[in-house]
C-alpha cells in the first residue's frame, strides 16, 4: 500500500542481492577507491584553495591573534569574499565527506549507494582491462 493512496500497490523494493565473495571484495574496493578519491580532492583544494585563502586572510588573522572581535572576523570575512568562499569551500567539502564517511561506519552505505556499487562494479567487469579502475577494483582481487 501506498501511504499517499491506500488502495495503491506499494512499489516493489529491489531484493537484497546473494552477492558472489569475489564481486562483494571488487566493491568494497570501488568504495575504498572511492573514499581516497574524496580524501585526495580534499587535500588537493587545502593544497590549492586553502593555501591562497588562509595567505589572503593573513592581515585578519593576525589582527583575531591579537585580540579576539567578532568586528575582524567580520572583516576578514565580508570585506574579503573570493578567499572567503575559498575558505568555505575546503571547510564544506571537508566536513560533507567527513559526515558522510562517519554515517558509512556506523550505520553502513544506504541501499542506493549499494546499488551504485553494484552497477559500477558490474560495468568495469563489462568493460575489462580497457576501464581505468579495472586493476585496482578487478584485479587487485583476482591477485
Amino acid at each position: 500500500m501506498s501511504r499517499l493512496n491506500p488502495s495503491e500497490p506499494s512499489v516493489p523494493t529491489v531484493p537484497d542481492i546473494e552477492l558472489d565473495p569475489i564481486f562483494k571484495n571488487q566493491m568494497a574496493n570501488l568504495y575504498h577507491l572511492n573514499v581516497y578519491g574524496r580524501w585526495l580532492v580534499i587535500g588537493l583544494l587545502w593544497l590549492t584553495v586553502g593555501v591562497y585563502s588562509l595567505w589572503e586572510l593573513r592581515y585578519p588573522i593576525s589582527l583575531i591573534q591579537e585580540q579576539f572581535t567578532w568586528a575582524a572576523v567580520k572583516y576578514g570575512l565580508i570585506f574579503q569574499p573570493i578567499p572567503a568562499l575559498g575558505l568555505c569551500l575546503c571547510v564544506g567539502v571537508m566536513t560533507g565527506t567527513l559526515v558522510w564517511q562517519s554515517r558509512n561506519m556506523l550505520w553502513g552505505i544506504s541501499k542506493k549507494e549499494h546499488q551504485q556499487l553494484i552497477k559500477q562494479v558490474g560495468e568495469i567487469r563489462k568493460q575489462g582491462d580497457g576501464h581505468p579502475l579495472w586493476k585496482w577494483v578487478v584485479k587487485s582481487v583476482d591477485n
